[in-house]
């Protein structure tokens, strides 16, 4: 890998695809990435930057799902491990294991990821509803599911999947809000360090 961290303009121009501009409905251009064997996808526009796994201060008594609170270039970022958000097993990490800067509706967060693939433009056509998964199933935080490349990727509604439930805090950045009333230090520095970026093409 090489030592970088990745915007929303370096993605977009990795596309696999030129496309059509996005249409109202799902249409338009998802960052693809890997949790438990799957593939997801994410809105593009959602996407702030990927960024290497960095040194995470915890937050006392907060949900097991938030990791912490990253400083990421002078700002505090919540972390969210969204294999245990969307209840899955943890998995130990890996030199692939990586976070994705989105903007939610409770503003930026970072999401950790198994790993990242690529930048794929689907068309509207080629995405679908989820399937009704039952009452003990949770599918609302899926958008959609998508078709590319005769694979299927399960395209994310990143504000409901972030959503916290029946927890104690409205959003995630109550969390980071709580832990800085707390007086929790968060002296990790920033991202432009050594850590590894994620290479687009070689992911592919």
């Amino acid at each position: 890998m090489n030592t970088s961290t990745q915007s929303t303009d370096d993605l977009t121009q990795r596309s696999s695809s030129s496309g059509s501009s996005c249409s109202q409905d799902r249409g338009g251009k998802y960052l693809t990435f890997f949790l438990g064997g799957e593939e997801y996808g994410l809105e593009i526009l959602k996407v702030q930057e990927i960024i290497g796994m960095m040194p995470i201060t915890a937050i006392p008594r907060s949900p097991k799902f938030v990791r912490g609170v990253i400083n990421l270039r002078g700002k505090i970022i919540p972390v969210v491990d969204l294999r245990l958000k969307l209840e899955m097993e943890a998995k130990e990490q890996t030199d692939q294991t990586c976070m994705i800067v989105v903007q939610s509706t409770s503003g930026q967060i970072a999401i950790i990821v198994d790993s990242v693939s690529e930048v794929l433009d689907i068309a509207s056509e080629d995405i679908e509803d989820s399937p009704t998964l039952g009452d003990r199933v949770r599918s609302d935080y899926i958008l959609g599911i998508g078709k590319s490349e005769g694979k299927v990727k399960l395209l994310l509604d990143i504000d409901k999947a972030l959503a916290m439930g029946d927890t104690e805090y409205e959003s995630i950045a109550a969390v980071a809000e709580a832990a800085e009333l707390q007086g929790s230090s968060v002296n990790v520095g920033n991202s432009q360090t050594d850590q590894d970026s994620i290479d687009m093409e070689a992911a592919a």
